[in-house]
């Protein structure tokens, strides 16, 4: 929000500067008390949360290991089917399984309660906006949510299985047993989830850059090449040092930024027909 619209609120008689912080504060407080809230639950249920989500994949029994061996049955390629994961999990740290505990609880509890946390950060930022901005990212919520989820879903179901079974059956020498620590496996999921995660948003930011003119379908034609080579550099440095995950994280971001020049040019037209539409009523 503009400070100049603070200050057209405060002259109109609206909220002053200290009430939007005293709303801010409670906007906070409820975002934190509902991640603390899926928390809890998500400490409790720690069969569920920690037996199954967290540690699936690395089991062998897991959805997507069964997939591409039902998928290499069916294509006849049997370098497909992951049936083998040489690798344990241990805790070298007295506090380590409680604090992993801890911190795969409040990751679970962040995911899940994202909607809300959003949705409370947006009833503050909407206010600030003018009526065609508010008009203009109607759905916001939704949007931003399902693409959060996509991108959540997308690495905790493909890209962690594959980079965990990459990591799991890479060795320097067969006498070198991979006997990962706890802190470590939870790491390099809630990395590759969240980094997944955020990555999905691309098509939203360019949805806003667009609408505010600082970005163009054209520009974004005409940087394509060099968004491929930065997009593969990205997924170099938030993946494993494998060739697999880092074409997986890069291909559905491509797929993205394809969907955000279309996006930018979609809002073009509409902006191109509502600046004839103006012209037409000034010249009558």
């Amino acid at each position: 929000m503009a400070l100049d619209q603070y200050q057209e609120e405060e002259e109109e008689g609206g909220m002053s500067f200290l009430d939007h912080l005293e709303a801010l504060r409670w906007h906070l407080l409820r975002s934190v008390s509902a991640i603390l809230i899926f928390t809890v639950i998500a400490f409790l249920a720690k069969s569920i949360v920690f037996g199954i989500i967290i540690l699936g994949p690395s089991k062998i029994d897991f959805f997507t290991y069964r997939w591409l061996c039902q998928l290499s049955d069916y294509v006849g390629v049997p370098a497909l089917c992951i049936d083998e994961l040489p690798f344990t999990i241990q805790s070298r740290q007295m506090t380590g399984q409680f604090s992993m505990h801890m911190t795969s609880s409040l990751m679970v509890g962040f995911i899940v309660a994202f909607p809300y946390v959003f949705w409370e950060v947006w009833k503050f930022i909407s206010p600030g906006l003018y009526d065609k901005e508010r008009n203009a990212a109607r759905g916001a919520v939704f949007f931003v949510s399902l693409l959060f989820f996509l991108g959540a879903s997308f690495g905790y179901f493909i890209l962690a299985p594959l980079s965990i079974n990459f990591l799991a059956n890479y060795q320097l020498d067969p006498s070198i047993l991979n006997e990962f620590d706890i802190t470590s496996y939870v790491s390099t999921l809630t990395m590759l989830v969240m980094a997944s995660a955020i990555m999905f948003q691309l098509p939203v930011v360019v949805y806003f850059l667009a609408m505010s003119g600082i970005v163009t379908s054209g520009m974004l034609r005409s940087y394509r090449r060099h968004a491929i080579v930065v997009i593969l550099i990205l997924a170099a440095v938030i993946t494993p040092p494998d060739v697999i995950s880092q074409i997986l994280i890069a291909m559905p971001i491509l797929v993205l930024y394809e969907a955000g020049i279309q996006i930018a040019k979609r809002l073009e037209k509409k902006r191109a027909i509502k600046e004839a539409e103006d012209d037409v009523d000034d010249a009558l």
